[in-house]
């Protein structure tokens, strides 16, 4: 859980990144609707929604590789941008080893097969970004300061870091060429299996379909709903004009769900995010939710939502997906029918309307209210029952410790003092600072003597975990970590 919150930490820095895409791109749909259904583009307000949208997509299409540098940074210690360049390295690695291309060229058979083809033409994903980054990361952590011979001096310390992830990910890739299909096959297997269970069918598929986003094998899955891939293909029926007598299921069942979450849903959720977080962050937080819910509702591109707090309180993010299956099987249930070219948003739901296999249209209105609500409530209820660390719910009083003020400037002796109360350097695991707190890991949490650390002049002492320590310093807390390091190495 430990490192799934930090993840989450250093995720926010590519996350923060995304809301101005779904600004870009929800603008760029409603001027140019021709750039997500096809036809002429032409007069200025089309062209200026075409140069929105493909603005906002250049990030949007490009996430995993924001996510590899995102997580390579902030999970760096000091935030180093070495950690950046070795997950770069990284990602740069995987996706060549384990394009399809060159799969294919390695071992001929796997073009004999469309499912692994499928998986592996999927590899440029947010997981292996995500995965990119952890190894560039923790190869900086491990290997920043080694030294080599006098020959390889030149390599020595942070110039080797990139080198060892180039290592590491060609290990990595050998394990993915293997486990990365037989994953992908399973769920493709599994897919195939829910189409029986019809409604509840399509209730499952919309809950895995949530909760392998962050892992991109969600696409193993719409491989079976949306296309032909076991013959049913409920995306391009639908589109084909068809309608449920044209085929053996009820035609946009597996589509139709979606809409009354990504447009109503998500921003209840928003809205409760809002709500439960801090004062001094609400603005903040509007600023991250608030857009990334305008982007969902026009043209159903919800990562930027998503990505802001499923690695901070995954918990939450089970309960997200759980809701998608049931209010699927409730839109299906009740007969409401649309479907998408691109993503469940309100330009998609007015295009399809016209199409011969949408049903129920109207629907959407109570069907929107009532995910607003359930998701609002539900979202409100398990945030404060479980105090979750949404976005603007950070466990840093920020604002209040920016006012802090320490007893001296003397950062060395502070930092000395503080050294000493911790038991030593020998038992300092790692050094780290947010804006306000010397952030650091002990190797005994026993030896750590509070009323030390406090004479320094500090504000106070903090452990949140069996081997954190957090020191509150204040605005000045840079100088004194900087002190700090060096009295450790």
């Amino acid at each position: 859980m430990k490192f799934l919150q930090k993840l989450g930490k250093a995720l926010m820095l590519p996350v923060a990144v995304l809301p101005i895409c779904g600004i870009l791109m929800g603008i760029g749909y409603w001027l140019c609707p021709a750039t997500m259904q096809g036809g002429e583009i032409q007069g200025v307000a089309n062209l200026i929604g075409l140069f929105l949208v493909k603005a906002g997509g250049a990030l949007i299409d490009n996430m995993a590789i924001l996510f590899a540098i995102g997580v390579g940074v902030g999970m760096s210690e000091k935030n180093d941008g070495t950690g950046a360049i070795a997950a770069l390295a990284s990602w740069l690695m995987l996706t060549t080893l384990l394009s399809t291309g060159f799969v294919t060229t390695i071992m001929p058979s796997i073009a004999e097969d469309a499912t692994k083809t499928l998986a592996f033409n999927k590899i440029a994903n947010p997981f292996i970004g995500i995965i990119a980054g952890i190894i560039g990361s923790m190869c900086y952590n491990k290997f920043k300061d080694t030294k080599l011979p006098d020959w390889l001096s030149f390599f020595s310390g942070k110039r080797c870091v990139a080198i060892v992830a180039g290592v590491v990910s060609i290990l990595a890739s050998v394990v993915l060429l293997f486990v990365w299909p037989l994953l992908f096959g399973g769920l493709v297997a599994l897919g195939e299996a829910i189409v029986g269970l019809d409604v509840v069918g399509a209730g499952v598929y919309a809950f895995l379909n949530r909760l392998l986003i962050p892992t991109g094998l969600h696409h193993a899955l719409n491989n079976v709903f949306w296309f032909d891939t076991i013959g049913l293909g409920d995306l391009q029926h639908f589109w084909a004009g068809e309608t449920s007598a044209d085929v053996s299921w009820s035609l946009g069942m597996y589509m139709s769900g979606f809409f009354p979450c990504m447009m109503f849903g998500i921003p209840g959720a928003a809205l409760a995010m809002v709500k439960c977080a801090k004062p001094a962050k609400k603005k903040a937080a509007i600023g991250l939710v608030a857009s990334a819910a305008i982007c969902s509702f026009i043209c159903g591109v919800t990562e930027p939502f998503e990505f802001a707090f499923m690695f901070l309180a995954p918990g939450l993010y089970v309960i997200y997906a759980a809701l998608y299956g049931i209010f699927t099987m409730i839109t299906v249930a009740l007969g409401f029918r649309a479907g998408f070219s691109f993503s469940a948003g309100a330009m998609d739901l007015l295009f399809s309307s016209s199409l011969p296999a949408a049903q129920k249209i109207w629907l959407i209105i109570p069907l929107g209210i009532a995910a607003f609500a359930v998701f609002y409530f539900v979202f409100l209820f398990a945030i404060k029952k479980w105090d979750l660390k949404t976005p603007g719910r950070e466990d840093d009083d920020v604002e209040a410790e920016k006012k802090i003020e320490l007893a001296n400037d003397d950062f060395a002796a502070i930092a000395a003092t503080i050294l000493e109360g911790c038991g030593g350097k020998d038992n300092i695991a790692s050094i780290d600072n947010c804006i306000t707190r010397l952030r650091l890991e002990v190797k005994d949490i026993t030896a750590v003597n509070d009323k030390v650390i406090k004479s320094a002049g500090v504000a106070g002492v903090m452990k949140p975990g069996k081997t954190s320590v957090q020191v509150i310093i204040g605005p000045k807390v840079q100088f004194v970590a900087d002190a700090f390091s060096k009295l450790c190495e």
